[in-house]
């Protein structure tokens, strides 16, 4: 019996990767063997040295096809074997296994904004806006919440890829959702988000409808798209002294942590909407206007996890993660 496999990977385009995918037909129970493709139309490679690899990395279920039919996520590779310069999930590999004593995992609250016919959906079609935010967060009513029938779908996708998925929520503008990964480690994490947005923008490609990461998809008095990252370890789960070590280190390295948590971040924050100017830095309990928040909860416990709310809808979740384990458990060393 044939099985499809659905090779995804992250292309080149700057400012902000897209993914790519093609299928590669397998006999049944076959592991997915490297696989190549041309560099010079995803922004990898120029003509006369075309060739790049595919070397596969996490294999899931296909819960679009069904079946035996596989998603099959690879890193990019040259063709001597060594990594491709934009394969982000090497280096984040490295770092991971570094500091893998420290036992750091991550929670990611991708944020998105569904579109239709250049518009987000629910806002009035032919122009103008709908009523002010206020009722949209996590809504009910045909009036307030749009795309439902996508969301739960891509949720259901999600759970029968296997994937750790852990909610949804409708958010704070019409059309804006979220879906969260994780408990889990890096690279699993970030592996988990590419391919749930890859099942993101495939199931809404189904229903006429585009799922885009802009950052500020709204200009004005609208929120923005994020995607706050959440981090502990095992330090962090056990005491408070390595939560408040871990906010103070993110604290002396800002604009390195800025410049890789995606593109357009000074059009999201502003210090407006939930967010703390991008020219600053501050954390604080219960506070979602800090560049970090401490839940209240950990703060009363004495030990858990902060929230980074910095990284942009559209980051690189290999580069987010990175970053955070080099930073917080450098200082926890």
């Amino acid at each position: 019996m044939a099985v499809k496999a659905e090779y995804l990977w992250v292309d080149g385009t700057q400012p902000t990767a897209k993914l790519r995918s093609k299928t590669k037909i397998l006999a049944d129970g076959a592991e997915p063997p490297i696989w190549g493709f041309d560099g010079s139309s995803t922004n990898q490679a120029p003509g006369d040295k075309s060739d790049c690899v595919l070397q596969p990395v996490f294999v899931c279920p296909d819960p679009i096809r069904g079946g035996s039919n596989i998603l099959v996520l690879c890193e990019v590779e040259l063709i001597d074997g060594t990594p491709h310069p934009t394969n982000t999930r090497a280096p984040l590999r490295a770092v991971a296994e570094k500091f893998a004593d420290q036992e750091a995992i991550f929670g990611i609250e991708q944020e998105y904004t569904f579109f239709k016919d250049g518009r987000p959906l629910g806002f009035p079609v032919g122009g103008g806006y709908p009523a002010p935010q206020g009722g949209y967060y996590c809504g009910v009513g045909a009036d307030e919440v749009f795309g439902r029938e996508i969301v739960e779908e891509h949720m259901d996708a999600c759970l029968a890829a296997g994937l750790n998925l852990s909610g949804i929520n409708a958010e704070v503008m019409p059309g804006q959702w979220e879906f969260q990964i994780g408990p889990v480690a890096a690279p699993q994490v970030a592996d988990e988000l590419w391919v749930a947005r890859w099942l993101l923008y495939r199931i809404a490609e189904d229903h006429g409808v585009s799922a885009t990461l802009d950052p500020k998809p709204v200009k004005g008095d609208w929120n923005g798209a994020g995607a706050h990252t959440n981090f502990s370890t095992k330090a962090m789960r056990e005491n408070y002294d390595a939560i408040i070590a871990a906010a103070e280190a993110l604290g002396k390295k800002r604009q390195e942590h800025v410049d890789g948590y995606g593109a357009g971040i000074d059009q999201r924050l502003t210090g407006l909407h939930e967010t703390a100017p991008w020219t600053e830095y501050s954390y604080g309990v219960s506070d979602r206007g800090a560049s970090v928040r401490i839940p209240w909860q950990v703060e009363r416990d004495g030990k858990g996890y902060i929230e980074d709310r910095r990284p942009n809808a559209n980051v690189d979740p290999y580069v987010v993660t990175r970053l955070l384990i080099d930073t917080i458990c450098t200082e926890l060393a």
